[in-house]
C-alpha cells in the first residue's frame, strides 16, 4: 500500500491510496471461504459449491466492501498522523466506468478541503459595548408591588373599579383572536376604552379597537395571544366578554411574607427586600447582557478576522453529504447560509486553542449542581443535601445530550470571561428599560 498528497493549494489537495491484490487478497478469500461453507445454492449440498461460482456470485461485492473499509481506515489513519486540519469529508474521485477491479494494483484519489491559516487578535479596531445593567429604583418598586398583589388578599366585585382586575375573553374572529386573560384599566392608554369598562359588570362584552389600547406594546401580543409580529401595528376590533372582576389588596410587607419568599430571616426589612430584587434582577441582567456582549465580539471578530476557504470544495462536500443530494444551486445556496457560522467555529476553535480553554468533568460537574440547586431554589427548596445534589447531576451527565448542551454552555461562559479580560471593551451603564430600547429597538 502506498499513500501520497499532491497539494493543490494551499487550501486543496488530493490524497492517493495506491493498493497491492495482497493488501487485501487474504481477506477476501477467509471471507469467501466462509461463504462457500453456508451457502445454498440448489443443485449442491452444504458446503460443496464450486469456489468458482462463489467468486463469480459473491466475489465483486465482497472485493469493492473490502477495499472500501481498507481505504476508509488508512485514509483515516494518515490524516490523523500526518496532522492535517480538513474541512468536511474526503471526497472520493468518481472511478471511470472502465476502472478495472481485477487489475494487480488499484489506485484511488481523494479529494480534501484544508483548514485556512490565520491569526485571531481580540483587539478589534472599534470598542465593541459590555453592558451593565442596572435594576433601578422604579423598576424594585414596582416588582415588590407585584410580589404584594401576586401573595394578596382577593375579593370579588360586582363592577369594575379603577384598582380592578378584569378576568375576561377577547375575541376577533377577523384577526385569529379568542384569548382569555386578565387585565387593569392601568395598563390601558386608549381614553374610550377606559371609559367603556369602568362601571362594567361580569357578563358585559365590550368592543374595543387594538389601535393604541395598551400602553405597553409588549402587553398586546399576551393579552390577544399573538406572536410578537402579528401583534405589532394591530389594527382591528376585538370583543372583550368579562368573567370575573377581583380586587386585589397587596399583602403586607411582613416577615410572615419575608419567609415565603426567601425562607426563614433570609429578609428580615423592606429594605432588605429591595437589596434582595436589586441583586437577583441583575444576576438576571447580567445573563442578557452577556449574550449580547458574545453575539457583539462574534460578529467582530468574523468581520476582522480575515482567510478563504476552500468553498469550492465545500459545496460540492455539501451537494453529496446529506441524507438527500443536492442539486449544485442547492449546495451554493446552503453553502452562504453557514459560511459565516464556520468561519466562527474555526475562529472559535483557535481562539479556544491558544487561551487554552477546556471544560473538565468535574467543572461540568460542580456547574451542573449549580444549575440544579438554582432551579430547587425556585419550588422552595433552599438548602438541599450535597449527596441529594450529586446523585441528580450523575443522573443528569448521564445522558450525552445533556453533556454536549452544558459543555456548550460552560464554554460560553468561558469566552465570555476571556472577552471581558481581553477584548476591546468599553462599558456602558443603563436601566433594564434603557437596555431593551437600545438593544432590542422595542
Amino acid at each position: 500500500m502506498k499513500i501520497t498528497k499532491k497539494q493543490i493549494d494551499t487550501l486543496n489537495a488530493e490524497i492517493n491510496i495506491t493498493l497491492d491484490q495482497a493488501d487485501f487478497q487474504s481477506k477476501i478469500d477467509t471471507i469467501l471461504l466462509d461463504y462457500k461453507k453456508k451457502a445454498n445454492i440448489p443443485g449442491f449440498r452444504k458446503g460443496q459449491v464450486p469456489m468458482g461460482m462463489i467468486k463469480k456470485q459473491y466475489g465483486k461485492a465482497v472485493l469493492v466492501e473490502e477495499v472500501n473499509k481498507l481505504l476508509q481506515e488508512n485514509l483515516n489513519s494518515y490524516l490523523t498522523e500526518e496532522k492535517l486540519s480538513i474541512l468536511g469529508n474526503p471526497l472520493p474521485k468518481v472511478l471511470s466506468e472502465t476502472f478495472d477491479w481485477n487489475a494487480a494494483t488499484l489506485s484511488f484519489d481523494f479529494e480534501i478541503g484544508l483548514s485556512p491559516e490565520f491569526d485571531v487578535s481580540l483587539k478589534t479596531k472599534k470598542a465593541i459595548t459590555s453592558y451593565k445593567v442596572e435594576a433601578d429604583k422604579k423598576m424594585v418598586a414596582d416588582q415588590i408591588l407585584s410580589i404584594r398583589k401576586q401573595y394578596g388578599k382577593i375579593t370579588p366585585e360586582k363592577t369594575v373599579s379603577d384598582n380592578s382586575e378584569i378576568t375576561g375573553t377577547f375575541v376577533s374572529e377577523a384577526a385569529g383572536i379568542d384569548k382569555k386573560t386578565t387585565i387593569t384599566l392601568d395598563q390601558l392608554k386608549a381614553k374610550k376604552a377606559i371609559t367603556s369598562l369602568r362601571g362594567a359588570e361580569v357578563g358585559a362584552s365590550i368592543s374595543l379597537d387594538t389601535k393604541g389600547l395598551f400602553k405597553e406594546e409588549a402587553t398586546v401580543a399576551g393579552a390577544f395571544g399573538l406572536e410578537a409580529a402579528e401583534a405589532k401595528d394591530l389594527k382591528t376590533t376585538v370583543v372583550f366578554t368579562i368573567e370575573e372582576i377581583n380586587e386585589r389588596t397587596p399583602a403586607a410587607l411582613d416577615q410572615e411574607l419575608f419567609d415565603k419568599l426567601f425562607g426563614k430571616d433570609v429578609v428580615s426589612s423592606e429594605k432588605e427586600l429591595g437589596q434582595k430584587i436589586k441583586e437577583d434582577a441583575e444576576k438576571q441582567f447580567v445573563q442578557q447582557a452577556d449574550q449580547k456582549l458574545l453575539n457583539d465580539v462574534t460578529e467582530a471578530l468574523i468581520a476582522q478576522t480575515k482567510f478563504d476557504l476552500p468553498s469550492e470544495f465545500l459545496t460540492k462536500w455539501i451537494q453529496s453529504s446529506g441524507e438527500k443530494p443536492l442539486t449544485e444551486e442547492e449546495a451554493k445556496a446552503e453553502y452562504e447560509r453557514s459560511e459565516q457560522g464556520l468561519r466562527y467555529q474555526l475562529i472559535e476553535a483557535k481562539i479556544i486553542e491558544e487561551n487554552k480553554l477546556q471544560v473538565s468533568f468535574d467543572d461540568l460537574k460542580s456547574f451542573a449542581k449549580d444549575l440544579i440547586k438554582e432551579q430547587m431554589a425556585q419550588y422552595g427548596q433552599l438548602d438541599p443535601k450535597d449527596e441529594e445534589l450529586d446523585g441528580i447531576a450523575a443522573r443528569v451527565l448521564s445522558n450525552q445530550e445533556e453533556v454536549k448542551r452544558l459543555s456548550e454552555q460552560m464554554m460560553s461562559q468561558k469566552l465570555i470571561t476571556l472577552y471581558k479580560e481581553k477584548a476591546n471593551l468599553k462599558e456602558k451603564a443603563l436601566s433594564y428599560e434603557d437596555f431593551v430600547k437600545e438593544v432590542y429597538g422595542a
